[in-house]
């Protein structure tokens, strides 16, 4: 059975891509992702914080905001344990490399253009063989137009390439006027891959306290929805790599976004509630499916249910709605 893909232009061996997370933290895991058959790892996140602000100024956004960035409260310790500092994740990516034959996929997490963009050169050279830019923003300011939302977007990718050599993955919410257009202009600009999607974790009350406290849920197979429609829709109308995140938890969902048209699947909340074990779990999954099925690669089944491929291509946009609610019969 042939598994591999090519995402960011690296041959991988599968499409089964752990995602930005605690679990990278440890080399340790690293070596246990490769042996259960990750074909790259995307490190957990450095923040544009960590940056832009020394240590004391640090704490103040670990304790006030970090519940508005994706990854933040699923590693950041207390501050007085806080040791992820940016000369550490050099030194953990070169050491990654070191250790593991896989790819290693950095993610940097910012949200406007700036001096920290320029860190993205120190990550090229400590080894990395591409980045993925998180760039996750919630606008407040009500005078503020979505052009101008989206500029800010594409002017941070603008900014990254500039530095560097290696390919750019951009992870993006769907929150926009129309994605489409962001994402061919984010092809335009030179993103090598779109990540669909980044998770917004909100925060929560607590009704004892009563204060605003973050709160962490991993992901449902029902969050997978969102991307398998856009990867659907994009699918050959763009010249980037197109990874799936969010929701990806068994082989099923793995073989949705490949027949939507992904590259890559990328693996986070099936891996922290199972362990790492699980990556090699969903490939046998996944091969065993393909054999009953009589698929050869996964390049056959690529796109193969895409919007551009699909028998009934409105499916995927009003006709779907209205087929579900036209169907859906109350208990």
């Amino acid at each position: 059975m042939d598994l591999t893909t090519t995402y960011l232009g690296l041959k991988l061996r599968t499409p089964l891509v752990p995602s930005a997370s605690p679990l990278s933290e440890e080399i340790d895991n690293l070596k246990r992702m490769e042996d259960a058959g990750a074909s790259a790892v995307v490190l957990y996140s450095l923040f544009e914080e960590q940056l832009r602000q020394d240590r004391l100024e640090l704490n103040h956004y670990m304790e006030s905001g970090t519940f508005s960035f994706a990854e933040a409260l699923t590693y950041f310790p207390e501050p007085e344990e806080y040791h992820l500092g940016p000369e550490d994740y050099l030194k953990h990516i070169a050491n990654a490399k070191k250790s593991v034959k896989i790819p290693i996929i950095a993610s940097l997490n910012g949200s406007s253009p700036g001096g920290w963009t320029q860190y993205a050169k120190l990550v090229q050279q400590a080894g990395a063989d591409a980045l993925e830019l998180n760039i996750y923003y919630i606008p407040t300011n009500m005078n503020l137009l979505a052009g101008e939302v989206e500029q800010t977007y594409l002017d941070v990718l603008k900014a990254v390439k500039a530095e560097i050599t290696i390919p750019v993955a951009v992870k993006l919410s769907p929150f926009f006027t129309n994605f489409a257009n962001i994402a061919k202009r984010m092809n335009e600009t030179g993103a090598d891959g779109l990540v669909l999607f980044n998770r917004f974790y909100q925060p929560d009350i607590d009704l004892d306290t009563l204060e605003v406290k973050p709160n962490i849920l991993l992901s449902t197979p029902m969050a997978m929805r969102v991307p398998l429609r856009w990867i659907a829709i994009l699918y050959g109308r763009l010249q980037t790599s197109l990874a799936a995140t969010s929701g990806i938890h068994r082989a099923s969902d793995v073989l949705k976004m490949l027949m939507a048209g992904a590259d890559v699947t990328m693996l986070c909340s099936t891996l922290i509630r199972h362990g790492v074990g699980q990556i090699s779990v969903i490939e046998r999954e996944l091969v065993a499916w393909m054999e009953e099925h009589e698929y050869e690669s996964v390049t056959q089944l690529k796109g193969s249910l895409s919007q551009k491929n699909c028998p009934a291509p409105s499916t995927f946009e009003r006709a779907q709605y209205m087929r579900a609610i036209s169907t859906y019969s109350v208990p």
